[in-house]
């Protein structure tokens, strides 16, 4: 029997993602879309004095599993840096792609484990992450 698509854990995660709110200090912003699934994240990222990660707002349009991946970000990017995110993103997709068979690469990321066999839902997947890089890239 097949396992269900959309979990209570899924669910849950995706009904935490926080609103979109006001930082201290925007240091950069991205708007990004999935060309699989027309997904959009608006990020906008607070940055130390490492360029690490300090705080974030977004604004997400996406299916469920958009929303969890999102909600995921926002959990556990606090003093990340580029490199960290960058390294996650291909660790995140490699997984989601069967290249590797343990959740790897973000903590909680499990909880995504039923679109693994579901292509079209990686791109919602991954965008959170393509986001955050993009907003700190756009950082001077």
């Amino acid at each position: 029997m097949n396992s269900p698509l959309y979990t209570t854990e899924l669910l849950r995660l995706a009904a935490s993602l926080g609103d979109p709110h006001p930082l201290e200090r925007e240091d950069g912003s991205a708007d990004v879309r999935s060309p699989t699934c027309g997904s959009r994240i608006r990020m906008a990222v607070q940055l130390d004095r490492e360029r690490r990660v300090e705080a974030l707002s977004m604004q997400v349009q996406a299916c469920a599993f958009g929303q969890a991946s999102a909600a995921l970000v926002e959990q556990h990017s606090h003093g990340r840096s580029a490199d960290e995110l960058a390294k996650a993103l291909v660790d995140v997709k490699s997984w989601l792609e069967g290249e590797t068979e343990e959740p790897a690469g973000w903590p909680g990321i499990q909880a995504l484990e039923a679109a693994r066999t579901r292509t079209g839902r990686h791109g919602a997947i991954l965008l959170p992450f393509r986001a955050l890089l993009g907003a700190i890239e756009a950082a001077p």
